[in-house]
Formats: C-alpha cells, structure tokens, sequence
C-alpha cells in the first residue's frame, strides 16, 4: 500500500525538523555543562592560586619573594627552606604530640557522636527532639565564651599542662557531628533494624553490627573534619599547654612568627609541610566524604 504523496512530503519535512531540534538540544546540554565546568574551573582558582603561591614561595629566597612585580617561578630551587624546616624548631617531636592530638579526637568523635546520634535518631523515648533542638542550640557557643570556665575546670582537677583537655572532651559529643550523623542514620532503612532485633539483637548489637557498617561514607566524613579541627587548632593547645615539650606543630609555627625577623620562606616550607597530610587524607577518603554529604543533605 503506497502513501499518498502529501503524506509522504509531510514526513520528509518534520523528520529534518526532528534531528535539528535533538541536534539543539545536545547543544544546548554540552553548552550548558561547559558553562558549569568553566564556573567551578574559576571559583576553584581562589583556593588553587594561594596554594600554588605557596608551594612557590616554600622554594624562593628572600629577594625573590618580595620581589615586585612577583615571581612564580624561582629561577633556582631554594630547597634549604625545607632542611631548615625541619632542624629550625624540634619538628618530629611537635609532629608526634599533634598526632598523638589528632588520632585520640578522632576515635572519640567517631565514637562519641555516632552513640549520641544513634540514640537521636534510631530509639523514641521522650522528649528527644526537644533535647536534639538543645544540642543543635549549642553550635551557637564559640569556644571563646567557654574556654575561661574549661580552663578553670581543668585547673581545678589538675589537667593543665597535659592532652588531657584536648582529647577528653571530644569523648562527651560534637553538636555538629552528633547532627550530621543522625541525618544519615535516618536514611537507613528501619526494617534492618527490625529484623536484627528479632533475630535477638539489643540496641547497643543493632548499632556496632549494622548501622555502624553501614555509615562510613558519613564516619569518614566525621575523621576528616575532626582531623582538620584537630592538626589546625592553634588556641586550645596556646590555652591548656605549658611544657614545651607537649607542643604541638601550630605552636611551633607560632614561635618562629613571634621572632623580630621571621623567615617567610621557611615559614612557607613548614605550611606546605603542615597542609600536606590533610589533602593526603582527603584523597584517601574523598569517595566517602562526598557520598556523606550527599546521604546526609537528603534526609530532613
């Protein structure tokens, strides 16, 4: 059977007519992700540049990084900035106390808060939302209101001068952990829960054997902000330490910036040096920390 000749006319224009608006539109959407690519490529530059500039200026004399207009690359390499680096103040000894700072906060947020936040989001008793709004209440608290009665607390029980006030309290919850945490166990489903409890299954089983296996995209996500928090702190260390031999890396640095004529090249060398671990541990755990946020963000 033959169509009739209009028809077939008619096919003939709306079939071009259909490829050049899915022509458009591939366009349209290849023009669009560029538009996004070349905005995240821009804001991205404001964290990338004062970066590049220091790993420059860890590798220049002192002429040359004040030098104008500026130079971004060194025409020698001064790699004595990180030598000295490393013999300009006791390095390893300051690099061992931070570690020992940051692994101690980290399995105590991890712990602490995925507890608290468990028992937020997993068990109904009652009041626990208007206590979970208390919680939240805190993040209004800047440590620079509570670090006089801390100080005098810890003075009184004789903790002064030890790690003692920096580690212990990340084992007491974090507000912001503690919220992060209970918006990703929401999004487990509770039928899990159900079915490990009639299997015999109490509430503390239910939370070591299968929310917490579960939750390492948003526990990496915790490890990662606390180890920041904790290898960057610089006034809590100032506060509650007092032997030198207890100080941590931030001091360190400290010391070297209050001496009437600091040098910025090896103070550049130490930065690089300090910022190093935290982009290693972030491309460790970026998978996890991404998928955390997003779970996290999903669920109100």
């Amino acid at each position: 059977m033959t169509l009739p000749a209009a028809e077939t006319n008619h096919q003939r224009d709306v079939h071009p007519n259909q490829q050049q608006a899915t022509t458009l539109r591939k366009m349209n959407k290849k023009l669009n992700k560029l538009a996004v690519y070349l905005i995240l490529i821009l804001f991205s530059l404001a964290f990338i540049v004062p970066f590049v500039w220091l790993i420059s200026g860890s590798l220049k004399s002192s002429t040359e990084l004040f030098a104008d207009p500026p130079i971004w690359i060194p025409e020698v390499l001064n790699w004595s900035n990180y030598t000295e680096a490393f013999t300009a103040f006791p390095f390893f000894l300051y690099l061992k106390n931070t570690l020992i700072i940051v692994f101690f906060t980290c399995i105590g947020a991890v712990l602490s808060n995925s507890l608290i936040a468990y028992g937020f989001s997993r068990i109904d008793w009652k009041y626990r939302d208007g206590i979970f709004i208390v919680v939240l209440a805190t993040l209004m608290l800047p440590f620079q209101v509570i670090m006089i009665p801390l100080f005098l607390l810890f003075k009184e029980i004789g903790w002064i001068g030890t790690y003692y006030p920096l580690i212990v309290p990340h084992f007491f919850g974090n507000a912001f952990f503690i919220f992060l945490l209970r918006q990703f166990f929401k999004g487990i489903p509770k039928e899990l829960s159900e079915a490990a409890k009639m299997d015999g299954a109490n509430e503390f089983i239910v939370f070591w054997k299968v929310i917490l296996p579960l939750s390492k995209p948003i526990l990496a996500t915790v490890i990662i902000f606390q180890f920041i928090e904790a290898w960057r702190d610089f006034l809590g260390p100032l506060i509650f330490l007092s032997d030198n031999s207890h100080y941590t890396l931030s001091l360190g640095v400290q010391q070297i910036m209050s001496q009437n004529d600091p040098r910025w090249g090896l103070l550049m060398a130490i930065g690089v040096a300090m910022t190093l671990p935290i982009i290693i541990i972030f491309f460790f755990l970026q998978r996890y920390f991404i998928e955390g946020i997003t779970f996290t963000g999903s669920k109100g």
